[in-house]
């Protein structure tokens, strides 16, 4: 494989996570949406809650994912990555949440870094996009 292809295959493999984010969501599967993060993960929700370690953030998620798509749907979509090393890459996200008629706009960015061959999701900060341009 030459570099610019498995660059490529990198590219393909973290779009891939940030798509398996959106159906684990949409389908209320926790165990699946934890076992995306390394084990010492961070993740920042988008109303500033602060989850040190896959297991707080599996105890979060199990308390307000089961039930919260109910009547919600999120679509997430890769605008950006930046490989900041071969085995870490920064990657903004949209994400547009629809609620019955309503909607809002997010802007997650991941830091990811391949383990064991595997991309993870190390860091999260989400955020909610007052006004959009």
């Amino acid at each position: 494989m030459t570099k610019n292809e498995a660059h490529e295959a990198d590219i393909a493999a973290i779009k891939e996570i940030v798509a398996t984010v959106e159906h684990v969501q949409n389908n209320e599967l926790v165990e699946e949406f934890v076992g995306l993060f390394r084990e010492d993960a961070i993740w920042t929700t988008g109303h500033g809650k602060r989850l040190f370690g896959r297991d707080t953030i599996a105890a979060f998620t199990r308390k307000v994912l089961p039930g919260a798509m109910s009547e919600t749907t999120v679509t997430f979509e890769v605008e950006h990555v930046l490989f900041l090393r071969p085995d870490v890459a920064a990657v903004k996200v949209r994400q547009v949440s629809r609620s019955g008629g309503d909607s809002y706009v997010g802007t997650p960015m991941y830091v990811v870094t391949k383990e064991d061959g595997r991309w993870l999701i190390t860091a999260a900060q989400n955020t909610i996009v007052v006004d959009e341009e």
